[in-house]
């Protein structure tokens, strides 16, 4: 079951480097989940963005916490928090961080990238061990994929069936993630109908996945690219998660009025 409910790993949505001029976002954004695994309210994710200085450098700092709540937490405990600094001009992560509990399986992982030498120097503070790895090029961690690609959308002219990859870096290994458009759908959410763009990343399938197409994500079709709604099947059982709070978008959202 590790790794069930992170919900953020659930919210990488890739696409390749282009642009990060045209901001979907800004400082003081903050999305909450509701998240149900089968019969149970699950739990709740919230994911926050602010502007501060790491080095030296402007960026912004993005926190994402998951955390299970009612009979589920009783007797499988999940409680994540995971983090990223983003260079404001070009959208690459610059330090990564990942503290998970899932039913007693624990990480705590810091990953500093090095771009210009394209390493990442992983400190695992769990077993006290440093190591370094060579990445690919404009490597993203999961969370600084899913600020980039919300940017890189409003730049793009998507037709259905169009595949996407990006270069990530995660659990001290890289990784070629490639995401496919499935199209256009409007969804009716506590806000209203949305109008939203869908996708579908492929996963490894195994531990986590059923499938490598287990996984299924909308964003809103409007400058936002807000995340809307996430599906799941996993090894066990099924997920989904709806957004159930936003505060600090940086454009008007749409809702499309009957």
């Amino acid at each position: 079951m590790n790794n069930r409910f992170a919900i953020l790993y659930l919210l990488i949505f890739l696409l390749p480097l282009s642009s990060f001029s045209q901001k979907a976002f800004q400082h003081g954004e903050w999305f909450k989940f509701r998240i149900h695994y089968g019969p149970f309210n699950a739990s709740f994710a919230t994911i926050a963005v602010n502007e501060t200085n790491l080095n030296n450098k402007k960026v912004f700092h993005v926190v994402g916490k998951g955390k299970s709540t009612g009979l589920l937490h009783l007797f499988f405990k999940v409680d994540d928090n995971y983090e990223t600094y983003i260079d404001k001009h070009s959208g690459l992560p610059y330090r990564f961080v990942r503290q998970i509990d899932e039913g007693g399986h624990t990480k705590d992982l810091q990953i500093d990238f090095d771009h210009p030498q394209s390493k990442a120097y992983v400190f695992d503070k769990k077993h006290n061990e440093n190591r370094t790895y060579t990445t690919e090029k404009e490597v993203h961690d999961m969370l600084s994929a899913f600020y980039f690609v919300r940017n890189d959308l409003n730049n793009k002219k998507l037709q259905e069936g169009a595949e996407f990859h990006l270069n990530m870096f995660f659990d001290k290994e890289n990784h070629d993630f490639k995401l496919k458009f499935l199209g256009r759908e409007v969804l009716n959410t506590k806000f209203g109908k949305i109008a939203t763009l869908k996708f579908r990343p492929y996963v490894m399938a195994g531990r986590v996945f059923k499938e490598q197409e287990s996984l299924t994500f909308w964003v809103s079709d409007d400058h936002n690219k807000m995340p809307v709604k996430i599906t799941a099947d996993l090894a066990v059982g099924s997920l989904d998660a709806d957004l159930e709070q936003f505060k600090g978008l940086k454009h008007p959202l749409k809702i499309i009025m009957d």
